[in-house]
């Protein structure tokens, strides 16, 4: 349906949107030089994906990240380009494979059991946001790490440290949010994962 395309786009572009302002509500931490920081501008896009599916969120994930690097562009070479901007906000859209479920959970009026079941499936989402940042940063940042310390250890380290509680901030607040948006723009009954024609 036309109607329903026009809607799932103008959530897609509601959630690039969204992303960018939550961006600056957060805290960069002092070894985060080269980017990250504690936010909530992950939170968007998990939730599309957890309401649509993989692929409106991937969407809307990769377009913010290309904003992202617009905005305030950390560049070292086209891969690392790839991986931390487009790529690794693309990644977080792997949660929209948790979508089916939920939505079945929800359509059974079991909402609680809805919200729990969707944790894991942010989890996989942040999961592929770090695995992305973390081969970017063994690549490219491996110059960065502390003498003496191994590179895998150090791109773990840096971004984990602010990818985790980012995430947890997320899940709470996704938590709260995806009941009241079930409730005011119910989607329990639509399929996941692709953009009607």
């Amino acid at each position: 349906m036309r109607s329903e395309r026009i809607r799932l786009l103008v959530e897609i572009g509601l959630t690039v949107a969204l992303c960018f302002a939550l961006r600056w509500i957060g805290v960069r931490l002092p070894w985060n030089i080269a980017g990250g920081s504690v936010s909530l501008e992950m939170l968007p896009i998990l939730v599309l994906a957890i309401r649509r599916g993989v692929g409106p969120a991937m969407i809307a994930g990769a377009m913010w990240g290309v904003v992202d690097f617009l905005y305030e562009p950390y560049f070292v070479a086209p891969i690392q380009l790839l991986l931390d901007y487009p790529l690794a906000f693309a990644m977080l859209g792997l949660a929209g494979f948790g979508s089916k479920g939920w939505k079945r959970l929800v359509a059974a009026d079991r909402m609680g059991a809805a919200e729990a079941y969707a944790v894991p499936w942010m989890v996989l989402g942040a999961a592929g946001r770090f695995a992305s940042h973390f081969l970017s940063g063994i690549v490219f940042f491996a110059s960065n790490a502390p003498k003496g310390q191994p590179v895998w250890i150090y791109s773990a380290f840096y971004n984990l440290s602010y990818i985790v509680p980012s995430l947890i901030m997320c899940i709470v607040a996704a938590l709260l949010l995806l009941p009241v948006l079930e409730r005011a723009v119910p989607v329990a009954s639509q399929p996941a994962g692709s953009i009607p024609s």
